[in-house]
């Protein structure tokens, strides 16, 4: 998964907004976001310790990238 973890990390916006409309608070948001990269590193990589820091950098970058697009377009 070299830079397909990229591709996911949009995937993982969708899906941390899915939770959040169904009614998850949004201060668990990030927490899920990391349990789920993990689970997607570990899934599509076969080494357990390269699995899960690229997991825990996809749930990292989606948080920051969610959280970064709307501090941006709130100001």
């Amino acid at each position: 998964m070299e830079y397909g973890g990229i591709a996911i990390i949009p995937l993982l916006i969708g899906i941390l907004e899915v939770f959040k409309k169904v009614g998850l608070h949004e201060r668990y948001i990030p927490v899920l976001s990391v349990v789920l990269g993990i689970g997607i590193g570990l899934f599509g990589n076969g080494d357990m310790k390269t699995g899960l820091v690229q997991g825990i950098f996809i749930g990292l970058s989606a948080v920051g990238l969610y959280s970064g697009t709307k501090n941006t377009l709130e100001r």
